[in-house]
């Protein structure tokens, strides 16, 4: 595998790499981000909770932002934050907009031309970046080991819709899920219905596969019986035309599917919220990855 590691870091014990590779399913270079706690650097092989970030966020903007690396850890956990689409594609378009293309990959696999060649986010994030951190120790001589039976999903804002619609999607491949401000049902809000109809058509009966609140309606029984933890800022400027939380919760209950919706006065959409609840997240994980 071409892993290149472009940077690292020292942080609480620990080290934050940042590494480059070949991806064979975007069929560009693509970047990530490894948190490894001191428990791997001391030969455990520890857990991993992978992050998703949000829309015009890279794979730095979790590490660098969110000051999760001191509770990581204290548990002993990885952390792994993907960038959040290709780069370098040459599409025409594809950083004319904030909210789609470069920066928006919404963690689905295109089905519609010109995008369907490189925007392949969730074959990327569910089958090769497993793929990837089972091969960091043989790629990179000396790196500890991070155990891929034991990955936990967690996103922010167009993050949450992607960890909440992979974890549906991919049943078994993740045993914990939590989502911060997550794009409840992209289906019904304008950033959704931009990237669904540019990504997948106009066909919207193809949509419902990848909106969280439509998929947590077709499960057949509760797919997280330990529960998912969902934050959301009320003072979040994205709430109501964006995010739809009751939309989620509704789902929820009419699977009996146990969910943590906790609702934050004055809290807004950035980083700042993050900060305030990422503990929180964490130990939700690493409970359900121990």
């Amino acid at each position: 595998m071409n892993l290149e590691l472009i940077s690292e870091h020292a942080c609480f014990g620990g080290v934050q790499r940042y590494l480059r590779h070949d991806s064979r399913v975007i069929g560009l270079p693509m970047r990530l981000g490894v948190y490894l706690p001191p428990q791997a650097l001391q030969g455990a092989r520890v857990p991993a909770v992978i992050y998703l970030a949000g829309l015009t966020c890279t794979e730095e903007t979790f590490p660098i932002k969110a000051g999760a690396q001191r509770i990581a850890a204290e548990l002993g956990l990885a952390l792994v934050s993907p960038d959040t689409s290709p780069r370098g594609a040459g599409v025409p378009g594809e950083a004319e907009h904030w909210d789609f293309g470069v920066g928006a990959g919404f963690y689905l696999d295109a089905t519609q031309a010109p995008w369907r060649t490189h925007w392949r986010m969730e074959s990327y994030v569910v089958d090769e970046l497993r793929g990837l951190l089972d091969a960091l120790p043989d790629a990179l001589p000396g790196a500890p080991s991070i155990d891929t039976a034991r990955l936990g999903l967690m996103g922010h804002s167009m993050g949450g819709h992607g960890a909440l619609t992979l974890a549906l999607r991919h049943p078994g491949a993740f045993r914990t899920l939590s989502a911060i401000a997550p794009i409840a049902a992209p289906s019904r809000c304008p950033w959704g219905i931009k990237a669904f109809t540019g990504y997948l058509g106009e066909d919207r009966t193809t949509w419902a596969a990848h909106d969280a609140s439509e998929l947590m309606r077709a499960q057949g029984s509760a797919p997280y019986p330990a529960g998912i933890l969902v934050d959301q800022g009320e003072a979040d400027k994205f709430l109501a035309d964006q995010l739809h939380p009751e939309a989620l919760e509704q789902a929820c209950a009419a699977i009996g599917q146990p969910l943590t919706l906790r609702r934050h006065a004055g809290y807004d959409h950035g980083y700042y919220f993050i900060q305030t609840v990422i503990e929180d997240h964490l130990r939700h994980h690493a409970g359900g990855l121990a």
